[in-house]
């Protein structure tokens, strides 16, 4: 079986050289405890449409990532160990749709997405340790029917 989203990356990374991965997500974390992405209160906030914290946060995410990719593509950015970063084209199918309803459900009940479960269990928000296996339960469920799911 192939991926879907396949590494274009040639180069072997030793252990050593994935702790940039360690320290980068570290630094990650704090940056969503300290603008508060990580409260289920914010997160609940934003589902109810009571604040526009959550989506300024999220636009912000979204815009830098757009020049981030715009500035990658204009001067051929190379990754730190020099390969060229590779962007595949994305295909549409409907059960997105259905996928992208499933995990806003289960992000407005929980109050946690991927992004800062690890975060958030880090915080000392032990609950969350049943959101994240949970979180693996669901992608090896959709791993096992995959097949016959809607495209």
């Amino acid at each position: 079986m192939e991926c879907e989203a396949p590494n274009d990356q040639v180069k072997k990374e030793s252990i050593f050289s994935n702790l940039k991965y360690l320290i980068l997500g570290v630094l990650f974390g704090i940056v969503f405890v300290k603008a508060e992405i990580i409260s289920w209160f914010r997160i609940q906030e934003m589902f109810r449409l009571s604040s526009f914290h959550m989506y300024g946060v999220i636009g912000t995410a979204v815009v830098v990532g757009l020049i981030s990719v715009l500035i990658i593509k204009k001067f051929n950015i190379k990754t730190l160990e020099g390969e060229k970063v590779v962007f595949h084209p994305k295909t549409f199918n409907k059960g997105q749709i259905i996928g992208g309803l499933i995990f806003g459900l289960g992000w407005a009940i929980t109050g946690a997405c991927p992004g800062p479960l690890f975060a958030q269990i880090g915080s000392g928000f032990l609950a969350i340790i049943v959101t994240l296996l949970s979180a693996i339960a669901g992608t090896w469920l959709y791993g096992k029917f995959r097949d016959v799911l809607p495209h």
